[in-house]
């Protein structure tokens, strides 16, 4: 039996709210690019949080739960039971904090960062395949306005 064809997406209606909502638009952006890449987490054998954790410590040693909650996009008490599968695996290391032992540092494995070398190596070619219909300018112009966006939304 073969797969349906998807329906096409729905042309946008003349002055539709949502079409312009600059939240919808960085959501639905968001959902597209990501979605096109978790295709090929799964397909390494990670899911999207973990390969998350991962990205996140490839280059970040010693991170916080509460700060790797925060760039990872996910809740504290689900990612503390991440970790615990991911140390299980050995892929992290998961250690009390020097100053103050509620604070857990956790480090990547060197068996985390080879199994998340090729996977760094794919993002980066998937964000440069997306960039390459703005141009460098562009492409680096985005980036950056997103920062400033994150920036001046983030909590303070």
């Amino acid at each position: 039996m073969k797969d349906s064809p998807k329906p096409a997406p729905a042309a946008p209606a003349p002055d539709a709210f949502v079409d312009g909502y600059l939240p919808y638009l960085l959501a639905r952006a968001s959902h597209l690019v990501s979605g096109e890449f978790h295709r090929q987490v799964e397909a390494a054998g990670f899911s999207v949080p973990e390969w998350r954790v991962l990205a996140t410590l490839a280059d970040r040693p010693d991170c916080t739960i509460g700060a790797l909650a925060d760039i990872t996009l996910t809740k504290q008490p689900t990612l503390t039971k991440l970790i615990d599968r991911m140390a299980a695996d050995g892929l992290v290391t998961r250690r009390n904090g020097a100053l103050d032992r509620r604070h857990a540092l956790v480090s990547i494995t060197a068996r985390g960062r080879s199994r998340a070398r090729a996977l760094l190596d794919r993002a980066a070619a998937h964000e440069q395949q997306v960039l390459d219909d703005f141009g460098v300018t562009q492409g680096d112009q985005l980036k950056d306005t997103l920062r400033r966006l994150i920036a001046l939304h983030a909590p303070r």
